[in-house]
């Protein structure tokens, strides 16, 4: 069965009025996936990919992770807009707000949701705890009560390797323990995966896969989108590049006496268009009535902070100061993935190398010296 966009342009004639209508014939109408937190720096990037591959997402943001651009729309999403020559609803909603779930649903027939909305620093969730269990744990509750309630029953969750906790194992696959995590943000994360994981063992026709993300790093080749922390970054690269690009003085490396090849930190680090691409295979993989299905979405090699800090040097072209601090409440010595499930049984792998990475994340922040603001930034 064929469909046709409802486009038409007017054209008046004498005594008549008369519609031609304008846009392409296709198979069927777009489906409608449904995006929370859709407006942040994985959120934004996966919109971009749902679009390219036929979907038409559905954004929700409450912008505590975005920021508000023109029409009080995320920037984000309207250089997105720009860039594919689209448009795309956004809603301002707070996944704390269930009765305005509740009126987005009525209004809209979705195929899937995929759910990134929540606080995910993990330096703030030990100081803040019961802030982090609030409002990330309280949002995903109403917002599988409302998919429930609307007969929508696949999801795709943003998870994290947090859930692992301290590795007993490296590296790590899906089959490794989880929650003894080392910070609230994490055992977040792990009690959300749980909730799911129950809902969809009491509810047969739910399909659900949770994506264990490593470290999303990069921005999409156009310079248009990238990662644009409010304030202070708490992630490694957007501090980086924020020295390289001058408005960061020095980098702190939290601890160098871990047991690793130099001392700091070692994380598997996947470009965040990689990371995009693989929600899509989730969404796919949903149509195939999968149960609950847990992916780790990685590239299987860890980089220490130092590999990191040269890899931007060389990308940036410039010298990037650190000093060494203390280490870092919550912080691990090693984590990296074994990604090879995610390529069996969604067909996917992560393309693209390290050099890329840091190309790709220069260019967004060159482009962009203070984000997707154009104030200078504290």
């Amino acid at each position: 069965m064929f469909h046709v966009s409802q486009e038409f342009y007017q054209e008046t004639v004498p005594g008549t009025t008369i519609y031609i209508l304008i846009g392409k014939f296709s198979e069927k109408m777009a489906e409608k996936v449904l995006v929370t937190g859709g407006g942040g720096y994985i959120g934004s990037h996966c919109v971009l990919e749902l679009i390219e591959a036929g979907y038409k997402p559905v954004v929700v943001d409450n912008f505590s992770n975005a920021v508000r651009g023109e029409g009080d729309v995320p920037e984000s999403i309207r250089r997105i807009e720009k860039l594919l020559d689209t448009s795309i609803e956004f809603h301002e909603l707070d996944l704390l707000d269930q009765p305005g779930l509740e009126k987005l649903f009525k209004k809209h027939s979705f195929i899937a949701v995929m759910h990134f909305a929540g606080l995910k620093a993990v330096g703030e969730s030990v100081e803040q705890p019961l802030r982090y269990y609030r409002v990330n744990l309280t949002a995903s509750m109403n917002l599988l009560e409302v998919m429930q309630a609307h007969k929508v029953h696949n999801l795709v969750f943003s998870s994290s390797a947090t859930v692992y906790g301290d590795p007993q194992l490296l590296p790590i696959d899906e089959k490794h323990p989880v929650g003894g995590c080392t910070n609230p943000y994490g055992q977040s994360k792990y009690f959300i995966e749980e909730m799911i994981s129950d809902h969809c063992k009491a509810e047969k026709d739910w399909n659900a896969v949770l994506l264990r993300y490593f470290n999303p790093i990069g921005a999409h080749s156009s310079g248009l989108i990238g990662e644009d922390p409010q304030g202070i970054p708490n992630n490694l690269l957007p501090y980086v590049a924020q020295v390289a690009i001058g408005r960061r003085k020095c980098l702190s490396v939290f601890g160098n006496d871990y047991d690793t090849l130099d001392g700091t930190g070692v994380r598997d680090y996947i470009h965040v268009v990689d990371l995009a691409k693989g929600h899509i295979a989730a969404v796919k993989k949903l149509k195939d009535n999968c149960g609950c299905k847990v992916y780790n979405l990685g590239t299987g090699t860890g980089y220490s902070v130092l590999q990191m800090v040269k890899a931007m040097e060389k990308a940036s072209g410039r010298e990037i100061a650190y000093k060494v601090a203390p280490r870092r409440g919550g912080d691990i010595a090693s984590c990296y993935a074994d990604p090879r499930l995610a390529e069996k049984e969604l067909g996917w792998k992560a393309e693209f190398n390290l050099e890329r990475m840091c190309e790709d994340l220069w260019r967004w922040q060159s482009m962009n010296p203070t984000g997707f603001s154009k104030d200078t930034a504290s």
